[in-house]
Parts: C-alpha cells; sequence; structure tokens
C-alpha cells in the first residue's frame, strides 16, 4: 500500500523545540520569521509517501512501514549549509525531521485499520536499533518494494537514502482486540529528542471491543492525553469536570479519585475506579477501561435511511448535502436531476470532545486546540465521503454545507476570538466557495464546495437553510421556525420581512447537564408517564435504560408536574428532594434529580422567552402565526403535548405546530438542486434582522416569568 496524500500543518513551535530555541530564547522570534519565510518552499520540497506491506519476520508475521519526506528537502537543507547559511539550513532540517514525526502519527489509524481487515491485533511495534538490528530496515525494503515504488536506496549499513526516512516493524497476532502501535520514548534511544515524552506513562486502553497502549506526558489530564490519540470521550462541560460524562473505570495502576470524582460517583463506584478522565493525570503505568456509547448508534435525523440502491446513473451528476451539527453531522448523497437520495452518512460530532456547546469549543479553539478542532471535523466528512465511495458510487461534483456560525468558522480554521468576545463580529458569514482540494489539503475527490451565508455571530447558516427549505422568502404566510437543539434559534417572518434570536438554552434538551443524561442513543429514556408508584419507561431501540435523553427529559418533568411531585415553582416534594425519582427498579442508578428540574426549567425559560420576545418586537400575536414549525431532531421525537404542557410552546398553538425534521440538510439538498439557490439564500440572509436579547428587559422581564411551571 503506497500513501502519498498526508493533511499535515508543520509545527513552528516544534521545530524551535528541535533547536533548543523556545519562545524566551533570544533567538526565538529571528527563528520563527525566517521560517515563516521558507515555510511554503519547504511545502514544496517534502515529497512524503509511505509504505506499508504485510510479511514475516523471524517467523513471525509483521506490518513493515517506511515513510520517507523525500530527497529535496534534505537536499535543499544541504545547499543552504554549503552557502554558510547556518539557520536556515537547520530549519530545513528541523522542518523536515517534524513533517515525518507527524507522517507517522497520521498513519496509525490506517495500520489499525489495515491490522483490523486482515482480523490482525497489533502485539507490539519496533524500531531499529533500540529494538531490531537495523538488518531488519533490508526487509523492510525488499517487502514494501521501497527502490521500485519510490527510488528509496539502502546502504551497506542499512541506512536508508534520503536520510529523513523512517521504518517501523509491528509484530501481528491473532487478538483482534489488541492495538499497540503507538511509539513509546521511554524504549526510544535517541535521548536529545525533542519530542521525548518524559517522564511519561503507558496508559492501556480497553473498549467494549479493542485495546490500545498509549502514552501519556506527565502533568496532562488522561482526557487530553485521549483527544491527542484520536480517542473522544464525550466532555460536555469542556473538561472543567461539572458535567460527568467523561467517565473511565480504572481496571489496575493508581489513579486517585479527585474532588469532583466524589460528587458523581458513589462509594461503590469509586472502589470499582470509576474516575472522570478530565480529572486523571496518570503518574505510573495503568489500564482503563471506556465505555463510550454515545459514539456508538447515536440517533442523527438525516431524511431517508433506507438502504442505499445500487448506482446506475453513473453519467449523471451527484451532489452531498451536508449539516454540521454542534452535536451531529449528517450527509445526503443526492442523485441531482431526479433529487433521489440514494446514500446517508451520519455520525457524532467529535468536537463534542472538547464541549458540548458552541462556547466551549470557541474557549478551545482560543487555547490552542483550533488546528485540532478543524481536523476533527474534516475526518468526519471524510469518512462519510469514504462510505458513499465504498458503495460504488461516483465523486460528487457539489458539496453543499450548512452549518452554525461557529461551526464553519472551525471548519474554514478561521479565528473564533471575535465570536467569544463583545460585539461578537464573526470573521466571515457569507457565501463561501471552496473546492475539496482547497479545504481537505488533499486530492483523492475533485467537486466544488459551497457553505450557505449565516445571519450573526450566533443565528447562522443552518437557520438560513431551515428559512430557505421552508420558503419564507416566497411565502406570504406568517410563520415561526424553532431549531431547538444546544443553541436556542428561532426566527419569525415571511417574505416581507424576516426577525431572528438565539437565545442560551444549554444541552439539556439533548441530555446534556442532566445528571444521568445522555444522547439518543439505544437504551436512551425517550418517554415516561407516572401513574402512582409507577413509572413506565420507553427506551430507544427498547434496549436496558442507560440514560435519559431530551424528549425524555420533557416528558418526566411533565409527567411530574401531572403528580404534584413538582410545583409550580419546580420544587420537588421529599423524599425526591434529597433522593431523587427512582425511574427503574432494575436500574437503581439512573433517577431523575431536583438539579434536573433546574436545568430544564433554564432550558425551556429561555426558549419560551425568546419567542415571546421574537413575537413582540415583529408586533403580533400567537394567533396571528399561521405556522410554527419545529426543526431538529429533538423536535421531531418530541411529544408536542408534553412539551406545550410544561410551558415551552404557547398552548393557544399547538394545532399549529409541525415537526419538519432536519430542516438544514433538507434546505442543503434544495441548494443542490435549486437554480437561485445561492441569489434565495443570500436575500434571506441579508433581510433577516437580528434581535439581541442579552439587554432586552422585556426578555428578562418574560425569562424569569416562564421559570414557571
Amino acid at each position: 500500500m503506497k500513501l502519498t496524500e498526508f493533511d499535515i500543518t508543520i509545527s513552528m513551535e516544534n521545530v524551535c523545540a528541535f533547536l533548543h530555541a523556545e519562545k524566551g530564547h533570544d533567538l526565538y522570534e529571528e527563528i520563527m520569521a525566517e521560517m515563516g519565510e521558507m515555510l511554503p518552499a519547504a511545502y514544496e520540497k517534502i515529497k512524503p509517501v509511505s509504505l506499508l506491506a504485510f510479511g514475516c519476520h523471524e517467523e513471525q508475521e509483521v506490518l513493515f512501514v517506511i515513510s520517507s519526506v523525500g530527497k529535496e528537502i534534505s537536499e535543499w537543507s544541504t545547499q543552504l549549509f554549503s552557502q554558510g547559511d547556518y539557520l536556515r539550513g537547520m530549519l530545513a532540517d528541523s522542518m523536515a525531521d517534524d513533517y515525518l514525526f507527524q507522517m507517522d502519527h497520521a498513519i496509525q489509524e490506517v495500520i489499525v485499520t489495515l491490522c483490523k481487515e486482515k482480523k490482525r491485533g497489533i502485539v507490539r511495534r519496533l524500531e531499529a536499533p533500540q529494538d531490531i538490528p537495523m538488518s531488519v530496515q533490508k526487509e523492510a525494503f525488499d517487502a514494501v518494494k521501497a527502490d521500485r515504488e519510490i527510488g528509496l536506496e539502502i546502504k551497506e549499513s542499512f541506512m536508508f537514502d534520503p536520510v529523513k526516512t523512517i521504518c517501523q516493524v509491528y509484530l501481528l497476532d491473532n487478538d483482534t482486540g489488541r492495538y499497540h502501535n503507538e511509539h513509546d520514548c521511554r524504549n526510544c534511544s535517541n535521548l536529545t529528542c525533542s519530542l521525548r515524552k518524559i517522564p511519561t506513562t503507558a496508559i492501556t486502553v480497553k473498549t467494549e471491543t479493542e485495546e490500545k497502549i498509549i502514552t501519556a506526558e506527565r502533568g496532562k489530564s488522561l482526557l487530553h492525553t485521549l483527544q491527542e490519540n484520536h480517542i473522544f470521550l464525550s466532555a460536555v462541560c469542556g473538561g472543567r469536570g461539572v458535567c460527568g460524562k467523561c467517565s473511565i473505570q480504572v481496571l489496575s495502576g493508581k489513579l486517585p479519585p479527585s474532588k469532583e470524582d466524589t460528587e458523581f460517583f458513589s462509594e461503590e463506584k469509586l472502589a470499582l475506579g470509576f474516575r472522570l478522565a478530565c480529572k486523571c493525570y496518570p503518574e505510573e503505568d495503568c489500564t482503563v477501561a471506556l465505555e463510550n456509547k454515545e459514539d456508538e448508534d447515536f440517533f442523527v435525523l438525516a431524511g431517508s435511511e433506507k438502504e442505499a440502491p445500487a448506482p446506475s446513473f453513473h453519467d449523471t451528476p451527484y451532489g452531498i448535502a451536508v449539516d454540521i451539527g454542534t452535536t451531529t453531522i449528517a450527509m445526503q448523497l443526492i442523485e441531482l436531476h431526479s433529487r433521489m437520495v440514494l446514500d446517508v452518512y451520519t455520525s457524532i460530532n467529535r468536537q463534542r470532545a472538547y464541549g458540548a456547546d458552541v462556547i466551549s469549543r470557541i474557549a478551545a479553539a482560543g487555547t490552542g486546540k483550533a488546528a485540532a478542532l478543524k481536523s476533527s471535523i474534516l475526518e468526519d466528512l471524510l469518512k462519510g465521503l469514504h462510505q458513499f465511495k465504498s458503495r460504488g458510487f461516483p465523486s460528487p461534483c457539489h458539496m453543499t454545507i450548512g452549518a452554525n456560525t461557529t461551526m464553519v468558522h472551525l471548519l474554514m480554521g478561521y479565528s473564533c476570538e471575535t465570536l467569544g468576545t463583545y460585539p461578537f463580529t464573526p470573521v466571515n458569514i457569507g457565501t463561501i466557495h471552496t473546492t475539496f482540494e482547497a479545504l481537505f489539503e488533499r486530492n483523492e475527490y475533485s467537486f466544488n464546495i459551497t457553505i450557505c451565508p449565516g445571519i450573526s455571530a450566533f443565528v447562522g447558516g443552518d437557520i438560513v437553510a431551515g428559512l430557505y427549505q421552508q420558503n419564507f422568502h416566497h411565502s406570504d404566510k406568517l410563520s415561526v421556525l424553532i431549531d431547538l437543539g444546544t443553541n436556542g434559534e428561532m426566527a419569525i417572518g415571511n417574505k416581507k420581512r424576516i426577525l431572528v434570536t438565539s437565545t442560551a438554552a444549554g444541552p439539556a434538551f439533548e441530555g446534556g447537564n442532566i445528571t444521568c443524561g445522555t444522547g439518543s442513543i439505544p437504551g436512551a429514556i425517550c418517554a415516561a408517564s407516572i401513574n402512582g408508584p409507577e413509572v413506565t419507561l420507553q427506551t430507544i431501540g427498547n434496549k436496558a435504560p442507560v440514560g435519559i435523553c431530551g424528549t425524555g427529559v420533557i416528558d418526566i418533568v411533565y409527567e411530574l408536574m401531572k403528580s404534584e411531585i413538582i410545583d409550580e415553582t419546580g420544587l420537588m416534594e421529599e423524599p425526591f428532594f434529597k433522593e431523587g425519582l427512582l425511574l427503574s427498579h432494575e436500574h437503581p442508578e439512573i433517577c431523575f434529580y431536583q438539579k434536573d428540574v433546574r436545568e430544564i426549567q433554564l432550558a425551556k425559560s429561555a426558549v419560551r422567552a425568546g419567542l415571546e420576545t421574537l413575537l413582540l418586537r415583529y408586533g403580533v400575536t400567537w394567533k396571528d402565526l399561521d405556522n410554527i414549525y419545529i426543526a431538529g431532531g429533538f423536535g421531531y421525537q418530541m411529544n408536542i403535548q408534553k412539551a406545550v404542557g410544561i410551558g415551552l410552546l404557547p398552548q393557544a398553538c399547538e394545532g399549529k405546530i409541525t415537526a419538519i425534521g432536519n430542516s438544514c440538510l433538507n434546505g442543503m439538498v434544495k441548494y443542490l438542486t435549486e437554480e437561485n439557490a445561492q441569489t434565495d439564500t443570500e436575500y434571506l440572509a441579508a433581510h433577516a434582522a437580528e434581535i439581541n436579547l442579552s439587554n432586552d428587559k422585556e426578555f428578562q422581564k418574560l425569562y424569569m416569568e416562564y421559570m414557571y411551571f
């Protein structure tokens, strides 16, 4: 197997570290300036390639891997040294090293995937000379056919030419649940390496299906280390230790409980080793178990879920519509002439590991994680593209993307600094035209990409897409569009006038900040009824209860009101105030608490007050409305009667309320197939006026009023 496409950005900080000239060094600024000038030429001269081949070493099956950045970058470095330009020579050499190290990290996922396809596990990674003799590099050279594939040479000393080439040998066995493929600095003979992570600990990570060893740098949280190794746990609070979602279990080794652990886990669970990954700081080798069900079978609303038909129109243009939500991602492959949905891809947005809401993501981007956030979303989109390709569909000619403003900034690599501070100014909310090659910085596909325009920092292209899908720009009828996600975005109007606003509803509608909350996964409690002492539950997929998703939260609060367990202020009566409401005798760990009632009070009050303020500013009442559209997966599954019952929506409009599903995705499908799509969406974005609720006295008054049930 030959790989030549790598999405790698040379790290200027790493290069400075190679030269022992970190920030604060006398030459730091000079080095950074020189490097900035040299980077374009460095990228041109680096010719990355990795060769992989299965083979045998000493009668054991192995995977040989050789990676190189080519001759040109080394020749450039040599030329600069010969000219007496030592600083630039060292910089060229160090940039090649950094790129090569990043290549090694980038191909690890490919290595694991290849081994899984061959039904092999990885026992250990070997490198010369510390683990194996240098002569094994000749075995690898022959196995991958390096001379024929890339013109690589090997000397009698078993050194490679070009010198910026590395080799690994992975010992394999039949244990398909074990993947010990990462480099361990403790076994490395290069004691002067600037990227050497010493002191380090070895963390054996076990999931329900596999086992992997990663190296953790002491002083870093386990959550951070997992993220660095592309292992993503849900971290709704962004790693602050207040949501309790990033739980792991310590199977061996010592990880003393933190103060936050004692707040979320019982004495029994603490004794069994349950901890919050964001508050774990491993000081010695340990083994931990992950059970992150939210990343598997997460319900994402994407329209047609039918099995993809066999491709039959190879001469027909295809398009891909995309909805990038804060929590989930949905993609549809569309046959453009017939507008037929041919295939669907959905997944959780793995940026969730950096926080559940846009504020957490903005904060993460501002603390050095912007590149990781961009890489995360690009990887998610690539998985969808690879699914479509693997099922035999040809490459699309066009992709349209709808997303909120923060997601667009993270996708495009824009600075999020001004999104999180007053006056909340976006870098770009216009229509964005780019290409696959430009956005992904790789070339296995070739098509145009259009990103839907937004309205403001907090009302983005996803709402414009919804307005477009519901024909607000052509309709005389007065309608309201509400997107009940992590952020409560809403609009009112018709072709003559549109007002929009956004209110901080928080993640309660998606199970976030709820003590036993979870996403829409199999086993999530999605509906409930209370009849005296009996609690009847309905779960997604009729599986055993694992937590409560957003629709279940609405149902439970409504049933608590009906049973008079909570009063109009949201106060739970005893003994529920202290002990919570036990939802299942078979699963006594799943309860609904006073804190959870307060979370839904805050969320429903913010949405209802925002809606009332929007109508007030438009100069109409509920009776003047023709339609109320509820967008999103939560709204699609929500019991409208119970939502009205708790005051989230007005009782007078119950008959006008329609759940319309994923309006953003449907709007992007429409964009692919309508001739005037850009004109219409830009009209909607330009003619929508935003109402800022932060200093609105009427909103504050209504917010307090709708806190009551």
